[in-house]
């Protein structure tokens, strides 16, 4: 087992590794850049390493300054958390030229599942369900017009470098798809430095739904249920719930079997997670696999009583999987609460928080790096902490979540806070008919304790 991981990652991710590695009996490391010197997970890991000034390609992102913490710390391992390096075959690579574990995908996994386009064309091979569209990579836009013709409008054009939604254009009619090559190619190429675009079939009426999987070194997966994360904001998750509403019995065993069925042919070592589109008549398509831990995992370890980091953290020492396979057994949500202004177009809200008050009770578990008096700062995502509520009953966990939101007080900045609580009373959440498009008409009004 490890001596000491250090964890190159910030804030509330940061610290849900550090705690579950306290838990182990593993001494931990926090890097951190000087915007980040308060924050939480800097205060409770064993030791603290700053790596340079807020911009994250001069801190976070710098794998030379996060390999030197490692080396003068002597840590023997590096949980990347999620975004940031988690998912950067090169530093997965540089992590094992300097004998240090990565606890996450290999290089060559990561390259591999990486680019979308020849992920799509491993899942095929595997024998997983793919969304129709191009084969690879669109040679020039008169492949890209052929090719829409041939999978049939309307069409999702998608850079295979892209995330977040840049790079992704839905085409409708043939006299659109010109601008939308155009746009979605410049975007791609200014997020990312790569114009690669693929086409696939643009799925009507689509859920996001994913499935959790853990694979060892030892050619085994198993899968730990489902995730709908479908009510987004620009392809941006802002909940998540297990299990999905729209799941049946049957379409669980399917999809789990197709995401065993992925990983295990491609060897996944980690967690990691298959992320499918599911259509209106429950037929579902591979979307992406994400290899690293995901920000909605909490909602999986509540269902099923399962610490997803410890497991990372096992079969990244070599442990085998026990390979079985779960449901849920509860009910669990997730709310993303960022530091935002949802009454004016979710606009970033950095700053100091004067007051805080967390919600409490029986089924709440909150994952947060702030407190009252800590500053927000600019440089990185407006994320600041997940609420999370597990119950028996889907509607006794939305019910809790309401006291949750109603209890959780945060001054000096706004928040996210509003937004849910009235996701929560929305006829079509409320009743589990949503899917990706929920977002497109969705208003905000004042809370009826602003009346």
């Amino acid at each position: 087992m490890f001596k000491k991981i250090l964890i190159a990652n910030r804030g509330e991710i940061a610290l849900r590794v550090i705690r579950t590695c306290k838990e182990m009996g593993i001494k931990t490391v926090a890097v951190y850049s000087t915007a980040d010197a308060e924050s939480l997970h800097v205060k409770f890991a064993d030791e603290a390493v700053c790596i340079g000034p807020p911009p994250s390609n001069l801190s976070y992102l710098k794998m030379s300054n996060i390999i030197s913490a490692a080396e003068i710390t002597n840590a023997d391992a590096i949980h990347p958390g999620y975004g940031f390096l988690s998912e950067n075959a090169d530093f997965s690579r540089i992590c094992e030229e300097h004998q240090i574990k990565f606890i996450g995908a290999s290089a060559d996994m990561i390259s591999k599942m990486g680019d979308k386009a020849t992920a799509k064309a491993t899942m095929k091979a595997a024998g997983v369900p793919c969304v129709p569209g191009s084969e690879g990579i669109l040679e020039d836009f008169e492949d890209c017009k052929k090719t829409a013709v041939a999978t049939g409008y309307p069409v999702m054009l998608k850079a295979t470098a892209g995330g977040g939604g840049k790079g992704m254009r839905a085409v409708w009619k043939e006299e659109d798809l010109l601008g939308a090559w155009e746009s979605a190619r410049n975007e791609s190429k200014a997020a990312f430095g790569n114009d690669d675009m693929y086409m696939e079939k643009l799925i009507e009426e689509p859920r996001h739904i994913e499935i959790q999987i853990v694979g060892d070194s030892y050619g085994k997966a198993c899968h730990l249920s489902e995730r709908d994360c479908s009510v987004q904001r620009r392809h941006q998750k802002l909940t998540e719930e297990v299990p999905s509403p729209f799941m049946t019995k049957k379409l669980r065993k399917e999809m789990g079997e197709a995401a065993v069925k992925a990983a295990e042919y491609i060897a996944y070592e980690g967690a990691g997670t298959v992320e499918f589109l599911v259509d209106k008549h429950r037929n579902f398509y591979f979307m992406e696999m994400n290899t690293r831990i995901q920000v909605e995992h909490p909602i999986t370890e509540q269902v099923i009583d399962f610490d997803l980091i410890r497991e990372q953290i096992l079969v990244a020492a070599g442990v085998k999987i026990s390979g079985k396979n779960y449901e849920p057994a509860l009910h669990s949500i997730e709310c993303r609460i960022n530091a935002e202004d949802p009454y004016h177009d979710f606009r970033p809200s950095p700053g100091k928080i004067t007051t805080l008050h967390a919600p409490g009770g029986h089924g709440v578990r909150l994952d947060t790096h702030v407190y009252a008096g800590y500053s927000i700062p600019p440089n990185y995502d407006s994320m600041i902490a997940k609420l999370i509520t597990t119950a028996r009953t889907r509607q006794e966990a939305i019910d809790k979540m309401k006291r949750a939101l109603d209890e959780f007080v945060i001054e000096g900045i706004k928040t996210t806070i509003p937004f849910h609580r009235q996701l929560m009373e929305e006829p079509a959440y409320v009743e589990g008919n949503y899917t990706t498009a929920f977002m497109d008409d969705f208003k905000m009004k004042p809370l009826k304790t602003e009346a």
